[in-house]
């Protein structure tokens, strides 16, 4: 968590892009939980998550515009609005009694005040692990903000050898 992010004590309001589903949640430990995953969805979504227990979650309006989407085992309840399309949470395979939540939907939060985020490998799923076996971290995710007039670089790829399996 970078020092800009706000320390999260309390419930905090979130909403989708187009503010058709709003929410309210507790988080069960702030912003700590921050977090990304490299199984085929996440990839896709590019969202950090943080953790709230399933009764911390309260939906204050437009549930009936959350649309659910599973794949693979069905485990994993992802939800996101049927207007805008923005993934708002999701409850966990890893942890069914938790949902992630979707940082960008929070309340004065954007992915960016993260200086560094853990992914964790969501391809060598824990669930898939065994009983007892923990989330295995797949590598970190960093923001570095440009100075100011910084020549814009191209991106750069990591050699196939060093990718993430997929």
């Amino acid at each position: 968590m970078s020092a800009t992010a706000p320390e999260i004590r309390d419930s905090i309001d979130g909403a989708c892009h187009c503010g058709t589903v709003r929410f309210r949640v507790r988080l069960t430990d702030g912003l700590h939980t921050a977090r990304r995953c490299s199984c085929s969805y996440c990839r896709m979504r590019g969202a950090i998550a943080v953790s709230a227990d399933l009764a911390d979650i309260e939906i204050l309006a437009g549930e009936e515009a959350l649309t659910l989407y599973q794949f693979n085992t069905q485990a994993a309840r992802h939800y996101f609005c049927a207007r805008c399309g923005i993934y708002t949470h999701h409850q966990r395979r890893s942890n069914p009694h938790q949902y992630g939540v979707n940082v960008a939907c929070l309340a004065g939060l954007s992915p960016f005040d993260f200086a560094e985020v853990p992914v964790y490998d969501g391809v060598a799923h824990p669930s898939d692990k065994g009983a007892g076996s923990g989330p295995t971290l797949a590598g970190m995710l960093k923001f570095i903000p440009a100075d100011a007039g910084q020549a814009v670089s191209p991106p750069t790829l990591l050699p196939p050898e060093a990718r993430p399996k997929k």
